[in-house]
């Protein structure tokens, strides 16, 4: 009976996101217990991986961070890569909508953060923190909301939500690059020609792959760069199809995903969403830092997403997703909020300050659930009522 119903639990589209919210609340409460020094301490032991006093050496926190998340970017890497070979990203038609609402969702939330940090050496560098969606939340929500929203609604916010972390890999591949040491990087592009001579022969195995991007990774984690950009090249290297006409990238995405959604996404969280409240008052969260980070998730998105889409939608350069109504479309601008994940990352690559991350894991905390609230509420209502005659889309001719 138990293992029936933990198995229905797991095939839920909505396990992920609520495991990511236990993970997150477990968090908070050792955070805020007699058991913080040890959360502390055991973040901060270090481990070790050398040969002859030459490797590897980090914090089990950054270990999470810059290992586990690697392999985490290494999935988002190989969804990217099947959506613009055969899936959504294919045609550039239907990626029009959502990709214009996705860079209205980065750009908004980030200028309101520089607003009001403006000014603030200190805190200018969280610029990037609010411009992004937690893919599993997000939809773990919208799961949550039930039969009543259209099904092209959860392809509007997977797309954009993937466009929206392919925007994330590029802000931290451009802007949060530590000191370059280029010989690590020279290095990088052997195991680099192995990948791409593997993908052009189209090779079944993807054990010698996976070997070559560990590789890579150490390297480019030696050189500076943010290490887990070599899990999203790593990832775009592994054949869609073998000489066999068999998809290696297929059964490794299918077989990573339940790992990076019930496991590595779950640590990541309670290692970094441990927000200490000890201390902390309402006035703590009007700070510029958090104020930023929670106004840009909540009415940066939904200012970004909403209106970039009621734009195109208006002026016919767009189709309105199929049965979806506006309520629908702001409940998903809400959504968008949902910054998690990402955000906590991001953060974690501005700020080292424990005072500053802590700032940041308030504000990250915050602007999520009021988004992930507001935006439940908002499409549960949204399924029970018909669209304003007034604000009906436009047809486009075709």
């Amino acid at each position: 009976m138990l293992i029936r119903a933990i198995d229905r639990f797991f095939r839920h589209d909505a396990a992920g996101g609520i495991l990511l919210m236990l993970s997150a609340v477990a968090a908070l409460i050792v955070a805020n217990s007699m058991l913080r020094g040890t959360y502390e301490s055991a973040l901060g032991s270090y481990l070790a991986l050398t040969l002859n006093g030459e490797g590897i050496e980090k914090p089990l926190l950054l270990w999470i961070n810059d290992g586990l998340m690697a392999i985490f970017f290494f999935l988002i890497g190989l969804e990217l890569k099947r959506e613009m070979l055969e899936g959504k990203l294919k045609n550039p038609a239907d990626v029009v909508l959502p990709g214009m609402a996705a860079v209205g969702g980065m750009i908004v939330p980030a200028v309101i953060y520089v607003m009001i940090n403006w000014g603030n050496a200190a805190t200018m560098d969280g610029w990037a923190i609010p411009a992004a969606t937690d893919i599993a939340f997000a939809l773990g929500i919208l799961a949550l909301v039930g039969k009543g929203v259209p099904s092209s609604l959860k392809v509007f916010l997977l797309t954009l939500a993937i466009l929206d972390d392919l925007g994330a890999i590029i802000i931290i591949a451009l802007f949060y690059t530590a000191e370059l040491k280029i010989d690590y990087l020279y290095l990088a592009l052997f195991p680099l020609a192995g990948l791409v001579w593997l993908n052009f022969k189209g090779a079944h195995r993807v054990a010698p792959a996976i070997l070559l991007g560990a590789i890579m990774w150490a390297f480019v984690l030696k050189s500076g760069v943010h290490a887990t950009l070599a899990g999203v090249i790593t990832a775009f290297l592994i054949p869609l199809k073998d000489k066999w006409g068999k998809s290696p990238l297929h059964a490794l995405e299918h077989a990573l995903e339940p790992y990076v959604l019930y496991i590595i996404v779950p640590v990541f969280a309670f290692a970094n969403a441990g927000v200490v409240l000890a201390g902390l008052s309402f006035a703590d969260l009007l700070a510029p830092l958090p104020l930023g980070i929670a106004l840009g998730l909540i009415v940066g998105k939904q200012l970004g997403v909403f209106g970039i889409t009621f734009a195109m939608v208006k002026l016919g350069l767009a189709r309105m997703p199929s049965g979806a109504n506006w309520l629908h479309i702001y409940g998903i601008a809400c959504l968008a909020g949902i910054g998690f994940t990402m955000s906590l990352f991001i953060g974690s690559l501005s700020f080292s300050s424990p005072e500053l991350m802590n700032d940041v894991r308030l504000g990250v905390l915050a602007g999520s659930i009021v988004s992930g609230v507001l935006g439940f509420v908002v499409l549960k209502i949204a399924s029970k009522v018909d669209e304003p005659e007034e604000l009906a889309a436009p047809a486009v001719n075709t």
